[in-house]
């Protein structure tokens, strides 16, 4: 794996010692070009939704709520998000924790370089290196099926949760069709899906996107090719 590579991957780190957490995130910041900073579970919990960091390295015990607690209600919907969990000491039901979360790995401190950095190098190459979740749009354009990311012009571009959500189903149907009904389902749920609602979706991810990638079928749907 090349150095441009490794370096787009996005890290939040989460401690609530300032001190401990500054020196991490300097540290971090001479490895990566994307590194973020949370003090407590909250913060970091707004941040995934809003940012989505490939990796969270986070502390266990914190303030109100603490990692593991953190990482488990994130689990409820994201099954994604790579952790890496640090404590100051090792404790038998911690290291349960880890295997039932899916943590990538639980860590004692202090951490040093070489063991944290081929970790996150890992990391970097299972999100960067699956070929079969990459969907090619256009010559400048693809979409990462899996992380949910889109890249146009080699940067990332920022998606509101249902335009992920859209373009990730016209990617997996591709070439087919999606149906209406398919987008109410998948997207929606529960809650009605207007012909408003949808034409202002497909209006705004299509600005996102180079011309022609999103088409529409009459009376049937949306896809790509």
């Amino acid at each position: 794996m090349s150095r441009n590579e490794y370096k787009n991957l996005k890290i939040l780190y989460v401690e609530d010692e300032e001190f401990i957490r500054k020196n991490a995130v300097s540290y971090l910041n001479r490895l990566f070009d994307n590194v973020l900073e949370a003090s407590n579970a909250f913060e970091a919990m707004q941040i995934i939704d809003n940012e989505k960091p490939h990796v969270v390295i986070t502390d266990i015990k914190m303030p109100k709520l603490n990692g593991l607690d953190m990482v488990r209600k994130i689990r409820e919907n994201d099954k994604k998000t790579q952790f890496i969990v640090l404590s100051a000491y090792t404790d038998t039901k911690f290291l349960l924790d880890a295997i039932d979360l899916g943590l990538i790995k639980y860590l004692t401190k202090p951490i040093r370089h070489e063991t944290i950095f081929p970790l996150l190098l890992n990391c970097a190459k299972s999100i960067f290196t699956n070929p079969c979740n990459i969907k090619i749009l256009c010559e400048n354009c693809t979409f990462d099926k899996e992380l949910e990311l889109l890249k146009v012009d080699e940067k990332f571009v920022k998606l509101t949760r249902n335009e992920q959500l859209f373009l990730k189903l016209l990617c997996e149907k591709s070439p087919a069709a999606v149906s209406y009904d398919q987008l109410q389902n998948y997207i929606w749920k529960d809650e009605y899906m207007s012909e408003n609602a949808i034409r202002l979706l497909v209006r705004d991810l299509r600005k996102k996107l180079p011309q022609n990638i999103i088409k529409n079928i009459s009376k049937i749907g949306y896809k790509i090719d």
